[in-house]
């Protein structure tokens, strides 16, 4: 289901791109830089509208860091890059023009060390860095800046399947003259350049040929070709090419890691996929060879707690702690699991030891407000909801506790106010309104507060907020 989702989201994106079009029979002369910043960001655009891009900080910052780190040993083009995990377990990675990088979760977990994540992402920054698809692009006639959005979406979406058929159906009607692989050359000089790249991140060059070698035996054992090598083309021969650089230029031996915590990125990943049981298969049989490998444990006991097995969840997450006590994860992930548990105690006690490693992480924070309000102390709870009520919020439930809070502690605007956020998020318009409206009142015309009620009301009506309808202020 979850997948259906996703595969009409992307369909639709695709079609609003072929939406904004250009007058008929206009003509491109000249791919330029411009040109490519525009594509890249409405595909950009498209992408985050269809909810496809992952929106985990901490694997969002690894992925920042690893790609700002080789960028800096590129030969940059003039773009402002960018690094993005896609939501997908199929093994691909592509670039956009304008310096989008994308990286699918698949790929990243088929990947054994950073060295070959990082080898994927130099070898797309030298895409982007050689303008690549422009030159693509600039061979082809008649084609507007919507059409190449779509062509891009029908390349790297399409992945071969159902998807990548239903998105090629709307793209071909448009522009049947363009195809979006790159060359032999094209590949060659990525590949060249991506090497000289990871070498001088300090990264072993071995990661490239190994990682191209890697999908070679996913595919046999698997029997699915990597939507990877649908646009790069010419697997073998660039294995060869990268082999002869290694004996004849590149014979230093760099770092398999350099950033470190490659595995927990991996593990975080794998709570993403869509069949809980295979995950739980795949780290109870990790455990099997080595019972304590703690990225493992903590895989094993999230998962377990979502198919439901509470106390085999709670003795995975007890075996990994005591391994390895000053853990953040898992210590924020067994206190919100205890919480949803009904043990509100327990959670308080393990949220502690989180939040005194990491004080603003949102999470460890929201739960440890829920959990003391179970426990009826809302002087506490408010205090840490107060911390992080002005961050973005994905789960609307913490607006409802907010407002819990604030309507235990007789602050019945505040009160107001966040159940109106809260059922503004799952789309109850007339509720939002109604409690959006009934705050006003309490709060002063120019204050912080009556400006995000005024805010908040116009994004729902786009019209001013009227003070009128609202209860008296006590």
């Amino acid at each position: 289901m979850q997948l259906l989702r996703l595969k009409r989201m992307i369909i639709a994106a695709v079609v609003c791109c072929l939406l904004v079009v250009q007058p008929a029979g206009t003509a491109r002369a000249s791919f330029t830089i411009e040109d490519e910043k525009k594509i890249g960001r409405e595909f950009y655009e498209k992408m985050e509208k269809a909810n496809v891009l992952l929106r985990n900080p901490k694997i969002n910052d690894y992925i920042n860091r690893l790609g700002n780190m080789v960028l800096a040993k590129s030969d940059k083009a003039p773009f402002e890059f960018h690094f993005y995990v896609i939501k997908s377990s199929a093994v691909n990675a592509f670039a956009t023009p304008g310096g989008y990088i994308y990286l699918n979760r698949g790929l990243i977990n088929l990947a054994e060390n950073e060295s070959q994540l990082a080898s994927v992402i130099a070898h797309e920054i030298a895409h982007v860095n050689g303008r690549h698809i422009a030159q693509i692009v600039d061979k082809a006639t008649k084609i507007n800046i919507a059409t190449i959005t779509a062509m891009l979406a029908a390349a790297f979406l399409g992945g071969g399947g159902d998807l990548g058929a239903a998105v090629m159906g709307f793209s071909l009607a448009t522009a049947t003259t363009l195809t979006l692989k790159y060359s032999r050359e094209h590949e060659e000089e990525a590949d060249r350049m991506g090497m000289a790249t990871l070498v001088a991140t300090g990264y072993n060059p071995q990661g490239m040929p190994d990682f191209m070698k890697l999908m070679r035996r996913y595919e046999y054992y698997s029997k699915s070709v990597p939507s990877y090598f649908l646009t790069h083309p010419g697997t073998d021969e660039r294995i060869r090419y990268m082999d002869a650089l290694l004996q004849t230029t590149y014979r230093q031996r760099g770092r398999d890691n350099i950033i470190g915590g490659f595995k927990r990125v991996q593990t975080v990943l794998l709570f993403g996929s869509t069949s809980l049981e295979s995950t739980l298969k795949h780290f109870t049989e990790n455990l099997a060879t080595n019972p304590n490998d703690v990225d493992d444990l903590y895989g094993a006991a999230v998962t377990a707690y979502k198919l439901g097995q509470a106390d085999r969840s709670l003795a995975y997450f007890r075996q990994a702690v005591k391994l390895s006590p000053g853990d953040e994860d898992i210590l924020r992930d067994m206190g919100i699991a205890f919480f949803k548990l009904g043990k509100p105690k327990e959670a308080i006690a393990v949220l502690q030891k989180a939040m005194d490693i990491n004080p603003t992480d949102t999470d460890t924070i929201q739960y440890m407000g829920r959990s003391y309000a179970a426990l009826e102390d809302y002087g506490s709870a408010l205090a840490l909801f107060q911390r992080i009520e002005d961050r973005p919020v994905e789960d609307p439930d913490l607006y409802y506790s907010i407002a819990l809070a604030y309507g235990k502690m007789n602050r019945p605007g505040d009160m107001h106010y966040f159940f109106g956020l809260h059922a503004k998020k799952n789309n109850k318009t007339d509720t939002a309104l109604y409690h959006l409206r009934a705050a006003i009142p309490f709060f002063p015309k120019g204050t912080k507060r009556a400006d995000d009620i005024e805010a908040a009301i116009k994004s729902l009506t786009d019209k001013p907020a009227m003070v009128k309808g609202g209860p008296p202020k006590r």
